[in-house]
């Protein structure tokens, strides 16, 4: 992630304010759904315990 990138999304970050856990949770298991599919279809491949992450 670029500099200007990292700033722009610490940012957006800090303005949003406290969020619930149930939110996080929800958000975390919707990334992980589609971290699975795109794994599923071949866009990305997912390293095992110690393994390198490749990126279609």
């Amino acid at each position: 992630m670029s500099q200007r990138a990292g700033d722009m999304l610490r940012e957006d970050l800090s303005g949003k304010g406290p969020v619930k856990v149930s939110e996080v949770e929800a958000e975390q298991k919707e990334i992980l759904r589609i971290v699975h599919r795109l794994s599923d279809e071949g866009q990305i491949t997912l390293g095992g315990k110690g393994g390198e992450e490749s990126y279609a």
